[in-house]
């Protein structure tokens, strides 16, 4: 039995007037052992139409300015709402949508919290809950079927607990489903600020946690602190393009001569010391000798660390004439001064004890020494390529191992960058996103029989339309890279997630492709903006909380959702939560200072 609150006075469209009791009023009421909710602002409410109840969501009230009279003289004021449809009940629950209207004189009343329950998790038996809603304090359920079977967006500024709702959906993920997700997902963070590499998310004997590190030389027995890459990978031209920024119309077709030169000869033993040999004679003895051949060849013989032959180039110089001349004799073309003075010390080159980075290196400098030989390139074309070539490997030795030895696979998988320097956090993400895309992509059955999920926490570093510091060809290329993702990814079962303090930094085209958004506090004009010219499920109502949400509660929408929702999100226990708490001044400076040398002078 439902308690009756008012009645239809008016329909203009879409839009409702209601006149409502005085007694409606209250904030809370009971009626026949049920508890309800006053009438108040995005409050529901039932309206019968014959055998069926539209139901509203309160929009707006005000006063009647006429004023009635009563018997003993006390002015009375009538009470009027505005609100607007959003679906109704019949006899198979309730449908989302409008498609019937009111008229005149039908009554209106109040929902009880059950029912108001079963318009939000009616399809998903109140099971995978995260919160509860903000005003009524029922506590939902969401469809986590169709919700983790999507790209996620979570926004909001910073402190306002976008980081605890990330944290929180993925631990009742695994709380609740491990057993039947083991096996069948795989779940990566990207952790720019290192958040997740402790007790968070999943059990450890279910998580992996590489703590990667630009900063500090790694322990080559500990598998953690380097992430694995194949051979057949690392030598790839969408590999080495990414890692080294490669311009598309010079750098590129060069690199691809560089992998093609080692697929082709890579396999025979001491290929690339005898490739060394024969371009070292090809630039002392070419019909005009370049002088930037002189300065490669020197590179290549420090990274073979052959100390012989460094010091034999140490007294070569390069004439106008086009030759060089060592100790007073020049190098013909014929080859005799060559045989005579340097082949000798240029036949001890070998390749003992050089890694994959510094065979690329190598391979590097002898393929531009070939090409400037045979005037396939200008040397100024390709120098840039090769100082970000010689500048990067210190870093990506760091954080990169190239292996054949299997992944280890676990059901999530966590890489935190917090401790490496800024280049490595803008190209990483984009090797390991490709990484993982490539080998879901080419693995999978069809329709697919596995998922691959990649979390995204701080997207704005890796994903923002907006940077000034890169040049634009490459932050065309970086944001093509994921749009491919998000927009080919969900036919290959493989979902995105992403959370950020500036989703208007975020290329619209990312955004755009996003199904489901938790939006949390943003007060920037640019990021409501875009909110508004995105996401076609978000109400007004819903829209003008946004700037003024509480921590930890934010707007739930999206494709997995008939309506949006106001959800106040579960504050996690302390030892899962995210590592992004603020720091408490009060106890931090009410502590005594340390003593020793940790102590401030």
């Amino acid at each position: 039995m439902s308690l009756r609150v008012g009645e239809v006075i008016a329909v203009h469209g879409t839009k409702i007037i209601l006149r409502i009791d005085e007694q409606s009023s209250k904030e809370t009421l009971f009626h026949a052992g049920e508890k309800y909710k006053g009438v108040s602002i995005r409050e529901y409410l039932s309206i019968q139409r014959g055998f069926r109840d539209i139901i509203c969501m309160v929009e707006g009230e005000y006063l009647d300015e006429t004023r009635m009279d009563t018997q003993d003289g006390k002015p009375t004021y009538v009470r009027k709402v505005e609100a607007k449809p959003i679906g109704f009940f019949d006899r198979t629950g309730f449908t989302q949508g409008i498609k019937y209207l009111p008229m005149i004189q039908d009554p209106a009343f109040l929902l009880s919290e059950e029912r108001i329950r079963s318009i939000f998790d009616r399809k998903v038996q109140n099971e995978f809950k995260i919160g509860s809603m903000l005003k009524e304090e029922i506590v939902i359920g969401l469809p986590w079927k169709r919700l983790f079977n999507s790209h996620i967006g979570i926004f909001g500024n910073t402190g306002s607990g976008k980081s605890n709702t990330l944290a929180k959906l993925y631990t009742v993920l695994f709380d609740q489903k491990l057993q039947l997700i083991a096996g069948k997902s795989r779940f990566i963070i990207l952790d720019f600020n290192g958040e997740y590499g402790g007790e968070q998310l999943a059990p450890a004997a279910h998580k992996m946690v590489y703590q990667l590190s630009t900063l500090t030389n790694p322990d080559v027995d500990d598998v953690s602190s380097r992430f694995p890459l194949a051979l057949s990978e690392f030598w790839d031209l969408e590999t080495l393009s990414l890692l080294f920024q490669a311009t598309l119309n010079t750098q590129r077709p060069f690199l691809n001569r560089v992998i093609v030169g080692k697929q082709k000869y890579g396999a025979i033993p001491a290929s690339l010391a005898a490739y060394a040999k024969s371009k070292f004679r090809q630039s002392f003895c070419a019909g005009e000798v370049k002088p930037a051949t002189l300065d490669l060849m020197r590179t290549v013989a420090r990274r073979m660390n052959n100390q012989a032959v460094q010091n034999l180039l140490g007294d070569v110089t390069w004439y106008r004439n086009g030759r060089f001349n060592y100790r007073g004799a020049f190098i013909d073309p014929n080859g005799d001064a060559y045989r005579a003075h340097i082949e000798q010390t240029v036949d001890t080159l070998n390749i003992q004890g050089l890694d994959e980075f510094d065979q690329l290196v190598l391979r590097v400098n002898l393929q531009l020494m070939s090409d400037l030989n045979a005037g396939y390139v200008q040397f100024e074309h390709i120098q840039p390529l090769l100082k970000r070539v010689e500048s990067s490997l210190a870093s990506l030795r760091r954080v990169l191992v190239i292996t054949d030895v299997p992944q280890i696979e676990k059901l999530l998988t966590v890489i935190s960058l917090r401790r490496c320097n800024n280049e490595v956090k803008k190209v990483l993400p984009l090797l390991f996103a490709k990484h993982y895309y490539n080998v879901h992509k080419s693995t999978v059955a069809t329709p697919p029989d596995r998922t691959v999920h990649i979390i995204v926490d701080e997207a704005h570093n890796i994903l923002s339309e907006q940077s000034k510091r890169e040049s634009e060809s490459w932050k065309d290329y970086r944001l093509e890279q994921f749009e491919e993702i998000i927009k080919e990814g969900r036919k290959f079962g493989m979902f995105v997630t992403i959370a950020s303090q500036r989703p208007a930094d975020i290329s619209p085209t990312i955004v755009s492709q996003l199904h489901n958004f938790f939006i949390h506090r943003l007060v920037n004009d640019r990021d409501l903006f875009l909110i508004d010219n995105t996401i076609s499920t978000l109400d007004s109502m819903s829209r003008s909380l946004i700037p003024g949400l509480s921590q930890g509660c934010c707007v739930v929408t999206g494709t997995a959702f008939d309506l949006p929702m106001v959800i106040q999100v579960d504050r996690l226990p302390s030892n899962k939560q995210p590592a992004s708490e603020d720091v408490d001044l009060e106890k931090l400076w009410s502590e005594p200072a340390p003593e020793g040398p940790a102590a401030l002078d």
